[in-house]
């Protein structure tokens, strides 16, 4: 920005002065060549500075424009995002607004309560309105003129607890591609930090919208102290909690331009290092028409790379085993289950106290994806034989009638219809109960005493 406006006053000359008198007024004084040889010898400064400074090569040069353009460095692009660029131009604007009665504020409060019952169809309509016109709660919106909401956060603060909660998020299904979403969080972020002491957030996130949060900086692991936050956001079933700890000294709306000139700042450091951008010829055996089989270390190329070809059968071995990505898609699709929600993580022993009592194999989802992550399961058949025992202890400790013992029955069903999908795994159908519930059933009786479960865990 300074050369810029040293060019343009350069190139400008002000209020009416000539090119020639602006020059003169630019030139450096006359040195008194006796005065700085004096001073050179007072410092003890041995050259002698008389014939040297009359010499015009040694005459610092004036600075001119066409220098400038010269000296000009190398400009880096770093593109917005639609959504920054609709803003800027005023396309759309972002609104805080809570029910404070006015009648824009109601405006804008209507259109996110039409707009999170639309995107949010499972979620009762009047849970919806009731928390969206609550004056507890805090409302950020995406505005395209004239007063049409295309997106939304609602929110309420915990000042005295330092932290937020995330009740409604959504954007119009016709607006998602532009990224309002990650626009809208930024947003928020910045303002909830700004206007309070919160700096953490916490949320409810269904199996759709975790990606979302993730790609936000929201994790599933909740560090936040369960003294500050139990009892005060609203729990739902299915849903996985997530945490966003805010950086203090951060600014979510530069973020996306930090992190490009982040990146940038390494590439021009690598650069100089790096070979990846010099183009090779082909080797002179290839010059002809016959093209014959060469060995790679007669290429100085490559061997000036330290390559040998135990690194290429390094390269070329499979970091997983064979069923690895059949049992994946298998795992995948049983956790997007609707009725996976109970058994998507270990049982919590200080809600559930006699459960490790009961059951002394505990097994659940996501101890099956650490296990699959690290090639815990060499054939099919011990993938199957756990997700059996996870149905097996839900069905032993609750009751049939329970909404858990249900969701296990039509989980299990499920799996077993995929498990019909994969013709080489045929011989695990043999395996596939005809009737599951009797004996686990008599099990539970027995171990009961016939008494019906009372107890309704978070998941089994």
């Amino acid at each position: 920005m300074i050369n810029d406006a040293a060019n343009s006053q350069q190139g400008h000359p002000a209020h009416g002065q000539t090119d020639e008198s602006q020059s003169m007024d630019t030139q450096p004084p006359l040195l008194d060549h006796a005065a700085v040889q004096e001073q050179a010898s007072r410092l003890g400064i041995r050259r002698l500075a008389s014939r040297e400074l009359n010499n015009p090569s040694h005459m610092k040069r004036l600075k001119t424009t066409s220098d400038g353009e010269d000296a000009k460095p190398r400009t880096i692009p770093f593109p917005d995002k639609p959504a920054v660029v609709e803003e800027e131009a005023g396309e759309i604007e972002y609104h805080v607004v809570n029910n404070d009665g006015t009648h824009e504020s109601f405006i804008i409060l209507t259109g996110l309560k039409c707009l999170f019952q639309k995107q949010l169809p499972k979620m009762p309509k009047d849970y919806i309105a009731r928390l969206v016109y609550d004056r507890a709660h805090l409302s950020i919106a995406i505005i395209k003129h004239p007063l049409e909401v295309v997106g939304g956060i609602c929110f309420r603060s915990f000042p005295s607890r330092t932290f937020a909660e995330i009740v409604f998020c959504a954007v119009a299904s016709d607006q998602q591609v532009k990224g309002y979403g990650a626009h809208l969080m930024c947003h928020l972020k910045d303002y909830v930090r700004a206007t309070s002491p919160v700096m953490h957030f916490l949320t409810y996130a269904d199996n759709y919208a975790t990606g979302y949060f993730q790609k936000q900086g929201f994790s599933k692991e909740v560090t936040l102290d369960p003294k500050l936050w139990m009892g005060c956001i609203k729990d739902y079933e299915g849903g996985t909690l997530m945490q966003c700890s805010m950086l203090p000294r951060a600014r979510y709306l530069e973020a996306g331009r930090m992190l490009l000139k982040q990146k940038e700042t390494i590439l021009s450091i690598i650069r100089p290092l790096s070979r990846s951008h010099v183009v090779h010829p082909p080797p002179a055996q290839w010059a002809g028409d016959n093209i014959t089989p060469i060995d790679p270390m007669s290429i100085p190329a490559i061997r000036a790379t330290g390559w040998c070809p135990a690194m290429d059968e390094l390269a070329r071995a499979p970091k997983h085993g064979p069923h690895f990505t059949e049992l994946r898609r298998l795992l995948y699709q049983v956790q997007n289950h609707k009725q996976a929600w109970p058994f998507l993580h270990p049982v919590n022993k200080d809600e559930v106290t006699d459960y490790y009592t009961v059951i002394t194999e505990p097994m659940d989802l996501s101890t099956m994806e650490e296990r699959l992550m690290q090639d815990g399961y060499a054939e099919p058949k011990e993938f199957i034989k756990d997700m059996q025992l996870i149905f097996r202890n839900c069905k032993l400790y609750n009751d049939s009638t329970t909404v858990y013992s249900k969701c296990a029955v039509k989980l299990e069903k499920y799996i077993w219809s995929l498990v019909k999908e994969v013709p080489e795994w045929s011989n695990l159908l043999e395996d596939a109960p005809s009737n599951p519930d009797s004996a686990l059933l008599t099990e539970w009786r027995e171990y009961t005493g016939g008494r019906q479960s009372t107890f309704t865990p978070t998941s089994f």
